[in-house]
Formats: structure tokens, C-alpha cells, sequence
């Protein structure tokens, strides 16, 4: 039995009790289940259906619609020797990735797989509880129409391995996720609707030429036995098209049922089913009445036409994330210890080797030019088309291309470490969450379709009893196919996929769904300053030495050795201004997170940051900015509790920063600046960018409290941040925004991230999700007032089956018509952001220096 035959809840005698397939001749593989003995054909269903059994999940036996594949004889050693393959670090290293866990503090790993053998939801259901119950998996989810599986597990507790192993106990399969095999199932799945759809077509018109010549001979009694012999050849056509075609129709509706829930393909596979059995009964008795098959065959096409548009859009957004891998080579030449080089496979560089990039070709991994100089086109990461200098010492990212002249990299990030692995992640996350919006339109169209089932049998009941009982079938399959659910059910999804593309070609990585409700929705844009409104790249413009006996150099030497150690942008711009010069060692290095950086240098304690970090209660009245930079920013340094100096730094804002403000307030949000900056520098800069309500001297603590009160309030709060010590208010906004810039810890934390670090895209983003739920509420309310209308018209008889499939489905090309509006971006909005969709995950800006 394949996936494709028709779903069975029962195994007869001689299949197998848990493949289906038919039990050799001789076999005895007993399973016992709920008080029976079943057979299986082998001891490898025997050894699968007792795991189930046994670990408390034999509810998969009652909830399955497709009996699973066989899982043939037990596992060999070479087969476990093969699974022990994917423990080793090296091969780990291209598709898992650790974190820390913040409620336990313990490093944890994921991975993404691919299963192998799902058939049905019931599937995805026992996957699910058998691996969470495993000791050690903290999190295991499966991606329904994908087959794609996120595993996250404690490798002090179990191996990789053990995971794949407990797959295959219950006869399922799991592998690294390739995108290979990923294309290869939805060539699969292009390649069956497509044929579905095609036999349907044909059916649809052989069966209307037949029907046309029914109508016009009705009542010729002279041709009584060819109009008959007509309707059986009709029957015949319609046949392929009911049981093939429209065969995943009846899969779902079985599902649902299964389930106990109601999803939209219940009243239309009742529909499919009761038209065609009620026409191949006339047929049968040979009255000639009420054969509806090109009704049946015509609401069949319509139906699988919308859907397989649908399918399109779906795989085009998965495969989106898929690119990614493609923009990495597979080889690489790598120069060995001798100077040598030597081609090998990208999957085995290390951080540390250094490899050779002719003009022309990809960067294998992210890294830092160790040798030459050249342009990079960072185009499909930027979106801008300028190639970007590079030369010693500058970082590099993978999957970009090296253009004008050879470059010597050394590697510092590889495999699902490196940039795009990241993107790929957000993409991933964004595209399995759903948005609140698509949760409530699934819940209302089970409370929907239930409503209309009890109307329906209401109405035909009346019909039955006191206007026609001859018609009161017709008006119920009538009401049945207007009705149905379709439009209702596609007035989220297609608008979000719709503007998340839309997004992308402004220059915004979408990382979860329900930020574009959200966003809609704000009121409050708070940004962080520096590498927010400003470009990040803060430079040293000066020193005021306020203790005798020390100069600047020494000062820059001590608070460099202490802020290398930091990735905050004065940081690095601190260690930029110290030069090449030799620092001291640090000791009990300590990082405050928005106050500064303490250590032990020399036998001496160091404190570099903020004038409360460093012991100051106030700013001494002679320290001021140079005059030239009115908004210039200080950090403070001191030993032993003495201050000793203050750092002063300039950073330029972002090009269209003032006009990014204007037009926010325009579109009524209040724009605030949040910084941790000294407040007269907030200040200053604040009146330069427009922005009324500026705060200055603010902790991550503080950031956090604000963005609170204001939630508490009733607002919805937008941050934008790029830093480390943005994190905690990032996550604590109601929509997050990180710079493509920033820091990694600042993306993970963000529901948006600004990719090509284009502040104009942030109002045309506001713009897009206001016209996107906009979209939404249209599309509901059309199909909500299109069923309305059409429930009476057909409950009132004047609409016939076929009349109600044409209206049901030009109902669902309506909606899908208006979600496609929101292409429709004006030039100037994505005017030197454009990305073309089939970059939309390689976008992001590599993390500079980080």
C-alpha cells in the first residue's frame, strides 16, 4: 500500500498489522494490542509495532490514515555504525549548532532532519511524543508539509545517534537535512498534483461535451438508449477524477474526522462524494435525472487548480531558504602547511585554514583576509551592487564573490556557524510560526463549518419534509459546495507569504510571522543610537587627561587591553585608536552589559564606561566635547577608583535618518531614542534627527522598564538595537528590529532584521504591514459576507452544484487576487534595496567583526 491509496483503519487477516502489506506465506510475527493478537509480516514490523506498544503510544494504530512503511529486518551493526557516523565533531559540524539554555544555563544542540515514511498527521503525532519522551531531547517539532524535523538535545545525556536510532524503532527514517532531498520531494509533490490536476482537466471536458448533449436531448424519447448509454460513458469519465483527483480531498476530510475536527475539505469531500454516488444511482436506475457529473468533475478541477497555485507559492517561499546552501562552493583550495595548494571539500575546512579565492568565484566560509586585495560583491547579502573593498585584515563572508583581483583568507567560521547558516535558521523559525491572525482564521473556519453542516441538514430536511423531497438533495450539495470554507481559510496565509516577499525586496529579513500584525498595529518606535541611528563605526577623535602624570597613550594602552575583549563599536574604536602597539594582560575581566568593562591590569583595577561605572556621581563642569562635535561621545576611565581620563568618540548618523523619523511620525508613531550614552550627547543628537522624547544614560535595566511602562499603558512597542546590551530590551519589545550590522545575540533576539542597514525601509515596512491587515480584513469579510450570500441563494434552490463550484472557487481566486496587491511597492520605497526574490535568504549583512 503506498501513501496514495485510499486511508483504511483496519488491517484485514492477511496484512500486516502495521505496514499493511501481505504476510508471507508461514510467517508468525504476533503483535499483542488491546487484548488481540495481530500478525505483521517480519520481525522488523514485529520489533516496531511492540516499540510503539510498548512505550505507551498505541493510540497511532486508532489515529493513523495511511498504514506506515515497512521498516524490513531489524537494524545490522553496519547500519548502527552508520548512525555512529553522525556523533563525530566533523560531521556535526555542517549541520548542528549549540546554544545555552537560559532556564538551565546547560549548552544544548540542534539540528535539522529530514524524516523519511510520513503519510499522514498521525505520523508527525508519534514522531513527536516518541522522541520528547526520550531523556535529554528538550524540544522536537515536524514540519507537517515539509517532513522536515528541528531537534534540540543535550549532548551530555544522549548521542545524535540515539535520536536517529529511536527513529527508526518505529520505523520511520531521519537524516541530516539535505537540500537535495528536499528538491526531490517537491518534484514529487509538483509532479502528483500535477497529474491530479490533469485528469481532472480532461475529465472535466469530455464530461461537459457529454453534458451539453444531455441538456439539448432531454425529453427525446426517440433516443431514449443513447442518451443512456451517454450518461454511463459520463460515469465512466467522472470515475478517475473522484477517486484519483479528488482522492486528497477525501485523505483530509478522513484525517479530520479521525481527529475530531472539522477542517474544510470535510464538506467538500461530502459534496464530492454524495454528487457522485446520487448520480451514479439515476444512472443506474435509468431515470436520467439529476446526474450532476460535470458538476462533480468541474468543482473537482476548480478546487485542485486553486490549490495547486497554492502548492507553488508554498514551495517557492520553503525553497527560498534552501538557496542559501547553494551560495557556498563545494570545494575549495586550501594551502597546506608547505604553501601548497589543494582542492578539497568545503564540509572540511577548520577555522584556522587558509584558503585561495580567484576573482570570479564564492568565498567557501566566513573569515579575514589574510593576503591581497580586492572588491567583494556582497550583493546578494546587502542587496547593494557596489563591490565592497576588502584588503588585510577585513572580514569576508561566505557565499559572497571575490571580484577584482586572488585573495588568501583564513577561516574563522564554518558549517552552521558561518553567516548564512544563521539567516538560514531565522528564515527557518519565521516559516514554521504562525501569526495570530492565521491561528484565529484556522479556529473560525472549524467553528464556520460546523455552523454551515447543521444549517445545511437543516435545510434539507425542510426540503425533505414540506417543499420538494425530489430537490432536497440538490440544495444540500448546493449549499455544501458554495459554502465551502476555501476563500475563508486563504485570507491569512496568501497575505502574510505575500508580504513577506514584499519585505525581503525592502531590505527586512522576516524571522516570525506575527511581527506584521504587530507591526501594523504599533504605536511607540524606540531606537538605540549607536550602530542604530548612527552607522556603527565610531571613531576616536580625542583624549582629556584629567590626572597629572599620565598622557594619552598610556590611558589608550590600559583601556584598550581591557576592551578588546568586548565587541561593542566604542569598544573596537578604542582598540582602533591604541594602534599596534603592545597591550597589557587583563585579570578578573568583568563585562557589565551597558555600563562598561572592569579588570585587573598591572596589579590595578581598571574600570572603563559609563561616569557611574567608574565612580563618578557627577560629570565634573570641565569636561565638554571638542567643539566641532557637540554630540561626541565619552568613555570614562579609571584605576583604583581615581578617574583618569575620558575617551571622546564620534559617530556619524545614518544616511536619511532625519527623513526615516519624519515620515514615521507622519504615519502617527512616537519616535523615542533610548541610549546609554551621556544625556547631553543623546540630547544633541536627538534635536539633530527631530525626535522629541530622548533618554540618555539609560542601562539595559532602564531600556527594559521604559519599553514596560509603556506596554503597560496599552502600546505596542517597536525596538531597534544592534548591540549585546540591546538583547534584554529587544526581547522584551513587542516587535524587535536588529541592524544586519549588529551582533548575532542582537538578531537571534529580533523579529526583524534590517538586512542592507537602509533606515528607509523601516517606514515603508510600517506602511506594508498597515495595507497587509488591511488586505486581510478584506479578505475575510468578503468571504464571510460571499458565504453569507450565497448560503440563502442556495438554500433558496436557484443555484445548481455546478453553479455553486464556480462561484466557491472564483470566491477563492478573489482573495488570492487581493493578496497579491500587495506587490504592488511604490519605486521610491524599494528604490536601492531591491533583492530579487530567489535571494530572499542570503540578505542579511554579515555580522562585522564579529
Amino acid at each position: 500500500m503506498t501513501p496514495e491509496d485510499p486511508p483504511s483503519g483496519r488491517d484485514s487477516a492477511d496484512d500486516c498489522f502495521h505496514c499493511g502489506l501481505p504476510i508471507p506465506r508461514g510467517a508468525h510475527y504476533p503483535v499483542s494490542f488491546e487484548g488481540r493478537s495481530h500478525e505483521t509480516c517480519c520481525g522488523g514490523c514485529q520489533a516496531v509495532a511492540n516499540a510503539i506498544i510498548d512505550n505507551g503510544l498505541g493510540g497511532y494504530y486508532h489515529h493513523r490514515t495511511a498504514p506506515a512503511g515497512s521498516p524490513g529486518e531489524p537494524l545490522i551493526p553496519d547500519e548502527l555504525r552508520e548512525l555512529k557516523l553522525f556523533d563525530e565533531p566533523e560531521v556535526q559540524r555542517q549541520f548542528v549548532t549549540d546554544e545555552t539554555d537560559r532556564a538551565s544555563g546547560r549548552v544544548l544542540r540542534e539540528a535539522s532532519l529530514i524524516l523519511e515514511g510520513i503519510t499522514c498527521a498521525a505520523c508527525v503525532w508519534l514522531n513527536e511524543r516518541h522522541v520528547r519522551a526520550i531523556p535529554g531531547v528538550s524540544e522536537f517539532a515536524v514540519n507537517y508539509s515539509t517532513h522536515r524535523a528541528r531537534v534540540r538535545w543535550d549532548p551530555e545525556r544522549l548521542a545524535l545517534s540515539d535520536i536517529l536510532q529511536a527513529i527508526r524503532a518505529i520505523g520511520y527514517r531521519a537524516h541530516p537535512y539535505d537540500p537535495g532531498t528536499r528538491d526531490q520531494a517537491f518534484r514529487r509533490e509538483r509532479h502528483l498534483a500535477l497529474r491530479r490536476l490533469a485528469v481532472a482537466g480532461l475529465g472535466m471536458m469530455q464530461v461537459m461535451m457529454l453534458a451539453v448533449a444531455l441538456w439539448l436531448g432531454a425529453g427525446d424519447e426517440t433516443h431514449a438508449d443513447l442518451l443512456q448509454f451517454m450518461r454511463w460513458v459520463a460515469a465512466g469519465l467522472t470515475t478517475p477524477v473522484v477517486f484519483y483527483s479528488a482522492l486528497p480531498f477525501f485523505q483530509s476530510a478522513w484525517r479530520d474526522l479521525r481527529q475530531r475536527q472539522l477542517g474544510m475539505d470535510v464538506p467538500v469531500s461530502l459534496a464530492i462524494a454524495s454528487t457522485y454516488a446520487a448520480s451514479v444511482y439515476s444512472v443506474v436506475l435509468g431515470t436520467g435525472e439529476h446526474v450532476y457529473f460535470e458538476s462533480v468533475a468541474m468543482f473537482v478541477f476548480f478546487l485542485l487548480t486553486s490549490r495547486y497555485l497554492e502548492l507553488m507559492a508554498r514551495q517557492r517561499s520553503s525553497q527560498a531558504i534552501d538557496r542559501l546552501d547553494r551560495l557556498i562552493p563545494a570545494l575549495a583550495v586550501r594551502i597546506d602547511a608547505s604553501g601548497r595548494d589543494e582542492q578539497v571539500p568545503v564540509a572540511q575546512l577548520v577555522p584556522g585554514d587558509r584558503v585561495r579565492v580567484r576573482p570570479g568565484e564564492p568565498l567557501p566560509a566566513d573569515g579575514v583576509v589574510d593576503e591581497g586585495e580586492s572588491t567583494v560583491n556582497q550583493a546578494l547579502l546587502t542587496g547593494e551592487p557596489e563591490p565592497c573593498p576588502r584588503r588585510t585584515g577585513d572580514p569576508v563572508t561566505g557565499g559572497t564573490v571575490n571580484v577584482d583581483s586572488p585573495l588568501v583568507v583564513r577561516v574563522t567560521r564554518v558549517g552552521a556557524e558561518t553567516t548564512l547558516a544563521a539567516i538560514q535558521r531565522l528564515l527557518d523559525r519565521a516559516q514554521t510560526e504562525k501569526p495570530r491572525l492565521a491561528r484565529l482564521a484556522e479556529k473560525g473556519t472549524g467553528h464556520f463549518v460546523a455552523a454551515v453542516l447543521i444549517l445545511t441538514a437543516l435545510v434539507g430536511l425542510t426540503w425533505y419534509l414540506w417543499i420538494a423531497p425530489d430537490r432536497a438533495f440538490w440544495v444540500v450539495v448546493a449549499m455544501l459546495v458554495a459554502t465551502c470554507p476555501c476563500a475563508l481559510a486563504l485570507a491569512t496565509p496568501v497575505a502574510i507569504t505575500t508580504t513577506t516577499g514584499v519585505l525581503s525586496r525592502m531590505g527586512l529579513l522576516l524571522t516570525r510571522g506575527q511581527a506584521i500584525e504587530d507591526l501594523a498595529r504599533a504605536r511607540v518606535f524606540c531606537f538605540d543610537k549607536t550602530g542604530t541611528l548612527t552607522i556603527g563605526h565610531p571613531e576616536w577623535i580625542g583624549t582629556q587627561v584629567l590626572a597629572p602624570g599620565w598622557n594619552e597613550q598610556t590611558l589608550l594602552a590600559a583601556a584598550a587591553a581591557l576592551e578588546r575583549h568586548s565587541e561593542h563599536p566604542l569598544a573596537r574604536a578604542l582598540v582602533r585608536a591604541a594602534g599596534d602597539r603592545e597591550l597589557p594582560e587583563v585579570h578578573e575581566l568583568l563585562n557589565s552589559p551597558g555600563r562598561g568593562l572592569a579588570g585587573r591590569v598591572g596589579g590595578h583595577e581598571i574600570r572603563v564606561g559609563t561616569p557611574q561605572f567608574v565612580g563618578l556621581d557627577r560629570v565634573p563642569d570641565d569636561v565638554r566635547p571638542p567643539p566641532a562635535n557637540g554630540h561626541a561621545t565619552a568613555v570614562w576611565m579609571a584605576r583604583d577608583g581615581q578617574v583618569l581620563g575620558v575617551f571622546w568618540f564620534a559617530d556619524p548618523p545614518r544616511p536619511q535618518m532625519e527623513q526615516t523619523v519624519q515620515e514615521l511620525r507622519e504615519l502617527g508613531l512616537a519616535v523615542v531614542l533610548l541610549s546609554g550614552d551621556r544625556p547631553e550627547a543623546v540630547a544633541a543628537f536627538a534635536a539633530r534627527a527631530g525626535i522629541e522624547e530622548a533618554h540618555g544614560g539609560m542601562t539595559p535595566e532602564d531600556k527594559v522598564a521604559y519599553v514596560r511602562a509603556r506596554q503597560a499603558d496599552g502600546e505596542i512597542v517597536v525596538m531597534a538595537g544592534e548591540g549585546i546590551n540591546d538583547a534584554p530590551v529587544l526581547a522584551g519589545a513587542d516587535i524587535s528590529l536588529a541592524m544586519g550590522s549588529g551582533t548575532r545575540i542582537a538578531q537571534t533576539q529580533s523579529d526583524l532584521v534590517l538586512m542592507s542597514d537602509r533606515l528607509e525601509a523601516i517606514p515603508a515596512a510600517v506602511q506594508q504591514a498597515r495595507r497587509t491587515l488591511r488586505i486581510v480584513r478584506q479578505n475575510i469579510a468578503w468571504a464571510v459576507g460571499y458565504n453569507a450570500l450565497a448560503l440563502p441563494v442556495a438554500a433558496t434552490g436557484l443555484l445548481t452544484p455546478w453553479l455553486a463550484a464556480l462561484g466557491m472557487s472564483l470566491s477563492s481566486l478573489l482573495v488570492v487576487g487581493n493578496a497579491l496587491r500587495l506587490r504592488q511597492v511604490d519605486q521610491e520605497q524599494s528604490a536601492g534595496s531591491r533583492i530579487q526574490p530567489a535571494q530572499h535568504a542570503a540578505v542579511v549583512r554579515a555580522a562585522r567583526d564579529g
